[in-house]
Order: C-alpha cells, then structure tokens, then sequence
C-alpha cells in the first residue's frame, strides 16, 4: 500500500450566497507516477497515488508495451519523497521486444524524422471490436452512468476527478476507478478488469469525461464495443469508433443521450422497463 495520501485539505476563502467565509476543503492529491521497464524509464504521469498495479497493468496493456497479463512477470511499487516509480518486469522475449523499439527510435536530435513513431502511435489503427454482439437498451445507458455517479467516493469527497466503470448487463457496475486524469481512470479500470480474469468485450466502458480518440483507442484494446460517457466526443474520437466498430455513446444527461456510432447496440426500450 503506498504511503501517499489520496486527499489533502486546503485553506480556502468562500463566497455562497453573497457571504464570505474561511474555511478548508478537501482536495485530491497528485503526484509523479513513472513506469520504468527493465530498469530504464519509459513514461511520467501525473495522477492519484491508488490503484498502482492495476495502473500499471493497464497502463502496458493500452500503451502496446504487453498484449496480455503473462508477458508481465511482475510489479514493484517504489515511492520516494517525489513520486512513485512502477517498476515492471517484463518476460524476456518482451522485454527484448522493447529494448529493440526503443533503439529504433533513437537518431540524431533534428533529423526531422526522429517523432514519426510517437506520431504514428498518436493515431494508430485500433482493435476491430465490429463483432461484438453486445446489446445495451436505453434504459441500460441511463441506469450505467447513474451507477458511476454514484460509485465514486474520491469525486464525491473532491469534486475533482474523473471516473471510469464497467457495466455488465444483469450485474450493474463489477469495476469502478478514479484519477485526477481521464486516461488514468481508464488505464487503471483496464487493469482491474484484466486482472479480475474479465473480458472487456463482455460489457461497456462509462466514463466521465469526454471522449478523446485516446479514450476510443483504450476501450477498444480492451475489447470493449460500447462506450459511454457523460460528455462529448471528439470528430477523431468518433471516425475512430467508427472504423473500429466500436457503439459511441456520449452526452448522457438524465433520460437523454446521443449516439454517434453504430447505433444497432441500443435499443429504444423504454425508461420505465427497468427496475
């Protein structure tokens, strides 16, 4: 368990209803998590200091580092004064696969070429997930992101974070994670569902946020054909859902919602049907 807190409380200086008053508020923490692969550093990312191995797996699994949780032979988690070093162990052949990439991608400073493979991966061709044959209703989309809203402890605490659960049809919400980052909340579920022994395709990602092709490209290694959120998306967020086959579900708010993308997952069943 990681010595760093979640939350911290702040002085702040209110005005509600014409009045101002002193007080303290709660508020999240954030601090450095870094991925380190075989001893070398691969990646720092802000976020909240929970959930680590399920970050770190999740994190490998979208990131394309792993395909699977048996190439990762294990997970240390490392803190100091300034932030936390995920330490994962990849199996050799892996490991070897990477050290490679990584020297592919070292070249003169200036060579005008040396940012191809980050801009490549920045729009890489994701999973097909067109056969799934998950059917959600309308009652269903409502009833997910409610179930969110109300699975989040660190939100409600802070009113400053982001949310992303998985909704399996018949059990409700089975996995909810919360970051300070969007794309954090959603590697970490990544990794709680595989860890679990689960298969995303089995039921849909919500989310908070609003839909980045990043988010569109991690749902969808997951497997998962159904992906709703409480805000928009964006226009790559939705060729990309489109391309992939991936049901894009955005701008919940109460009874309403908008779908972008393969619309034939939702079914127009009626509010009132579900308990």
């Amino acid at each position: 368990m990681t010595a760093f807190k979640t939350t911290a409380r702040a002085a702040e200086t209110a005005r509600r209803n014409g009045v101002v008053s002193s007080g303290t508020r709660i508020v999240p923490e954030e601090v450095p998590i870094a991925f380190s692969y075989g001893g070398t550093a691969h990646a720092v990312m802000m976020g909240t200091p929970a959930d680590l191995e399920d970050f770190a797996v999740g994190f490998s699994l979208t990131e394309g580092i792993v395909s699977s949780m048996k190439e990762i032979a294990e997970i240390a988690v490392v803190e100091d004064e300034q932030g936390i070093d995920l330490q994962v162990t990849l199996v050799d052949d892996v490991a070897d696969a990477l050290r490679a990439r990584r020297r592919s991608m070292a070249g003169p400073v200036g060579c005008g070429l040396c940012g191809i493979e980050s801009i490549e991966q920045a729009v890489r061709k994701v999973p097909d997930v067109s056969g799934n044959a998950l059917a959600l209703s309308h009652a269903e989309i409502v009833r997910a992101v409610a179930l969110l809203n109300e699975a989040q402890p660190l939100h409600r605490e802070t009113r400053a974070v982001h949310g992303a659960g998985f909704y399996l049809r018949g059990e409700g919400l089975v996995a909810v994670r919360e970051d300070v980052g969007r794309h954090n909340a959603l590697d970490k579920l990544c990794g709680a569902i595989v860890r679990a022994g689960r298969t995303g395709g089995d039921g849909a990602v919500v989310v908070t946020s609003r839909l980045s092709v990043e988010m569109v490209q991690k749902a969808a290694i997951l497997g998962a054909a159904v992906l709703i959120a409480i805000s928009a998306p964006t226009a790559l967020a939705i060729r990309t859902a489109e391309e992939a086959g991936m049901t894009l579900v955005a701008l919940v708010r109460g009874d309403d919602f908008e779908v972008f993308t393969h619309p034939q997952r939702i079914s127009a069943e009626s509010i009132a049907d579900v308990a």
